[in-house]
């Protein structure tokens, strides 16, 4: 009976160029990606926006020690740079995020998002962002404490819009006209 010896060709790939996978790809991994992508737009993410970031897409906030390894795992991947004192996607993170689908709920842009990590390669010279656990423990907690306050969270899915009521007697039938005498 002939045995079946499973290589995986892209570590083999790999063992021969320059590049080498990322690889393992941990559950916080693509989460503080995406949660990046939302709270960077024009400018580098502090981490207070992080959190509020991560709190939308998850309902709540993971552990900071796990947090701040994933930071430090996609700096060195070349996903994630510090600027200006705060995060940034670097261009290929943000490839990554333009690949995935605008409409899709946050659970399924993060499986996708996973999926794209794991057939993502990078050369591993990036350098490692990181950011301390008390600092992400300050930053959740005064993350917890705007929410509790009367402020507004822009970060907060907007409410969907019911469906229109129809007015009443918009649709009813025409009178008929009165009878003419015979």
């Amino acid at each position: 009976m002939p045995v079946a010896i499973g290589f995986d060709f892209r570590l083999i790939l790999c063992f021969f160029s320059k590049v080498s996978p990322m690889y393992p790809i941990h559950d916080h991994d693509p989460l503080v990606l995406l949660a990046t992508a939302l709270a960077a737009k024009r400018r580098p993410a502090e981490l207070l926006e992080i959190m509020a970031a991560v709190d939308l897409i998850q309902g709540n906030i993971p552990n900071e020690e796990k947090l701040s390894e994933a930071f430090v795992r996609l700096g060195q991947n070349g996903l994630l740079v510090e600027r200006d004192g705060g995060v940034v996607l670097t261009p290929a993170a943000e490839s990554q995020i333009q690949a995935l689908p605008r409409k899709g709920e946050m659970a399924e842009r993060l499986i996708a998002l996973r999926s794209l990590l794991v057939a993502y390669t990078t050369a591993g010279d990036g350098l490692a962002v990181v950011i301390p656990a008390d600092q992400l423990r300050a930053a959740m907690l005064a993350h917890r404490a705007a929410a509790a306050s009367a402020g507004k969270n822009l970060l907060v899915p907007k409410p969907k819009p019911e469906a229109a009521k129809a007015r009443p007697g918009q649709r009813q039938r025409k009178p008929l006209p009165k009878s003419r005498p015979r």
